[in-house]
């Protein structure tokens, strides 16, 4: 546990020192959602009713863009094959790289989703249940995109390949984080959707470090 922790912060420690990947995907995921406003006009009705669509959207495409740099520092400079035959099991590995991308890339932007939301005229409860929903779901994104990452790591402009990867599993989570943010505007139980966020959440938190790690030796054999 002490390695584990070690890692994640070195990892958080580097992120935070180039910036570049916090700055990415805040920047984009900001920038999408304040140009929705301007391309479907100013009624409000309107917004409220596209809001939870665009803001989970545009989470999941802003977690895209750093999916391909989980791996790929560590593998450019030779230290994620001196990580592999570390101590550390390589599940665990997986698992610090995918909380440092989740804490780096996907925190800010549930962070900064309520300002969105009032920004697109969501009411109380869908910006709580946004909220929510976001923190449920997006470890699935992190977790999920570790298989890809980890697939196309030695991958030379493997980042297309990646999102085609990972993109179809992503549909269930954007459909239920959806849901439970529209059933919170139209006064119905979100509970249900949270749950099934929840559930998909601890299904790829048991699935995605195992597989990754697969997929890792795999890559890099």
């Amino acid at each position: 546990m002490n390695r584990f922790v070690k890692l994640v912060r070195r990892d958080l420690t580097l992120a935070l020192r180039q910036g570049s990947a916090v700055t990415l995907s805040l920047s984009f995921f900001v920038m999408t959602v304040v140009l929705f406003p301007l391309g479907v006009g100013p009624e409000l009705g309107v917004l409220a009713r596209i809001g939870p669509g665009v803001l989970w959207v545009a989470a999941l495409l802003a977690c895209l863009l750093t999916l391909d740099r989980m791996f790929q520092a560590d593998f450019e400079d030779g230290s994620l094959d001196l990580l592999l035959i570390g101590p550390l099991p390589v599940e665990m590995l997986v698992l610090a790289k995918v909380l440092a991308h989740w804490l780096t890339s996907i925190l800010p932007l549930i962070i900064i989703a309520p300002v969105l939301g009032l920004s697109l005229n969501l009411p109380l409860d869908g910006i709580i249940a946004l909220t929510l929903a976001l923190l449920l779901g997006t470890p699935t994104l992190s977790l999920i995109g570790a298989v890809g990452a980890a697939l196309t790591v030695a991958m030379r402009r493997g980042g297309v390949l990646l999102s085609l990867l990972v993109l179809p599993l992503y549909i269930p989570v954007l459909i239920f984080g959806v849901a439970a943010v529209e059933a919170a505007i139209s006064m119905l139980p979100a509970t249900p959707h949270l749950l099934l966020l929840g559930g998909i959440s601890l299904g790829a938190l048991v699935v995605g470090p195992l597989a990754a790690a697969a997929a890792l030796r795999l890559s890099l054999s």
